[in-house]
C-alpha cells in the first residue's frame, strides 16, 4: 500500500483543468522615476503593508514618501537593473518556465503588484478552461505584507472574473524538509571553502505591531523572549517565530555551531520594527572581531531590490568601511534546481 501512494505522489500529474499560479511581490515596470513612483503608491497603499489608519496613511505616503522616495529608490535600482528588466521578474518567470518543462503542468506568474498582474493570469487561466488552480506565493513564511496580501488579492481578483475558480492556497514552508535541505545546499558551497567568522541570515523586517497582529490569542507575542520557540496558536502564524525556526533548522542542517551564526532584519521603514538591524550590525561585526562574514537573505526565493543593492551593495560597503576584511553575499535559491524540485513537491503534497 505505501509503495502505491509513493508512485502515486511521484508520477502525480495536473488535470487538464488545473494550473499553478507563482506570485512574488511586485517590481516597478520601468526603470523610470514615473514608474517606480506609481509601484511605491500602490505598494504602500495596500493596508497590509503599511497598516496605519487610511487617512494617516495616505497623509505620509503622499506628503513624506512619494515627493522623495522615488529618486532615491530608481537609483538603487538603476544598479541592479539588467538589459532584460527587473532582476525579479526575470527570477520569477524563469522559475515558472523551468517547473512547467519539468513536470508539464500548466505554470504560469504573476506579481501582486504591478506587472504581470494576479489579473491577467487569471483569465489567461480562464480562457485556457483551467479552473483549480494552485496558487505560491514565494515567500516562505508568513506575514502580512507578503503571503497574507497575496491571498487576499488573488481571492478578489478571482471572484471577479470565474465562480468557477478553486483556489488552493500552498501554505509557508519555512519549515519543510525539502526547503531546509535546498537552503543548506545554495549555502554550503560558499561556505564550506572559505574561513568565515559568522554567517547572518538576514530577513526582512515588519513592524513589531505587524507581528502581533498574527497572534490568535492575543497575549503570546512578545510575551518573554522565548515566545518565538514555543509551538502554540500565538506563534504559528508569526513571522519573526518562522525565520527564527527556518534559521535554527538550517544552521543544524550545516552543522553550524551557535556562535557560527546569528539572525537580523533589514530594510526598516521607521521605528518598531524588528531587531536587530542588519545594517547595524553590519557595522558593529567588525569590531567584535568578526571581519569575514557571509550573509544570506532567506526571506526571498528570488533576489531583488533588498538583496542586490540593500545587502551586496550598500551592505558590503557598510561593512567594508567599518573596518570588514570579506563579506560573502549568498544569492537566493532563484530558479535553482532545488527552488523547482520545492515547487513540485509542494503543490503534489498539497
Amino acid at each position: 500500500m505505501l509503495n502505491f501512494f509513493l508512485i502515486y505522489y511521484l508520477f502525480m500529474a495536473l488535470k487538464n483543468n488545473e494550473g499553478v499560479l507563482l506570485i512574488n511581490l511586485g517590481s516597478p515596470k520601468e526603470l523610470t522615476k514615473k514608474s517606480v513612483k506609481e509601484y511605491l503608491k500602490v505598494f504602500l497603499s495596500d493596508d497590509n503593508v503599511l497598516d496605519l489608519p487610511k487617512i494617516l496613511q495616505q497623509l505620509i505616503l503622499r506628503l513624506f514618501i512619494l515627493p522623495f522616495r522615488p529618486k532615491n529608490t530608481l537609483e538603487a535600482y538603476e544598479k541592479i537593473w539588467t538589459s532584460e528588466g527587473s532582476p525579479l521578474i526575470i527570477s520569477t518567470g524563469s522559475i515558472a518556465d523551468k517547473l512547467s518543462k519539468k513536470t508539464n503542468w500548466n505554470v504560469n506568474y504573476a506579481m501582486r503588484y504591478e506587472e504581470p498582474s494576479i489579473e491577467k493570469a487569471l483569465h489567461s487561466f480562464k480562457e485556457q478552461g483551467i479552473q483549480k488552480i494552485y496558487v505560491i506565493s514565494l515567500y516562505p513564511h508568513n506575514a502580512l505584507a507578503t503571503t497574507v496580501t497575496t491571498e487576499l488579492e488573488t481571492i478578489l481578483v478571482a471572484n471577479k472574473i470565474s465562480p468557477d475558480f478553486e483556489l488552493i492556497f500552498i501554505k509557508p514552508f519555512y519549515n519543510e524538509k525539502i526547503y531546509i535541505e535546498a537552503m543548506a545546499n545554495s549555502i554550503k558551497p560558499y561556505i564550506n571553502d572559505s574561513k568565515f567568522d559568522k554567517i547572518i541570515f538576514s530577513y526582512h523586517g515588519i513592524p513589531k505591531r505587524q507581528a502581533k497582529k498574527t497572534d490568535e490569542t492575543g497575549v503570546h507575542c512578545f510575551s518573554s523572549g522565548e515566545c518565538c520557540e514555543i509551538v502554540s496558536e500565538g506563534s504559528k502564524d508569526c513571522y519573526r517565530s518562522h525565520t527564527r525556526v527556518a534559521t535554527s533548522l538550517t544552521a543544524a542542517e550545516l552543522g553550524l555551531k551557535d556562535d557560527e551564526w546569528e539572525i537580523a532584519y533589514q530594510s526598516r521603514l521607521g521605528p518598531g520594527w524588528l531587531t536587530p538591524f542588519t545594517d547595524k550590525r553590519l557595522k558593529q561585526l567588525p569590531h567584535e572581531g568578526k571581519a569575514n562574514i557571509a550573509v544570506v537573505c532567506p526571506s526571498f526565493i528570488s533576489d531583488c531590490l533588498e538583496t542586490l543593492e540593500e545587502i551586496d551593495i550598500r551592505g558590503r560597503e557598510t561593512f567594508t568601511n567599518a573596518g570588514g576584511k570579506n563579506m560573502t553575499y549568498i544569492p537566493c535559491l532563484n530558479d535553482s534546481e532545488e527552488t523547482i524540485e520545492l515547487l513540485e513537491f509542494l503543490v503534489k503534497a498539497s
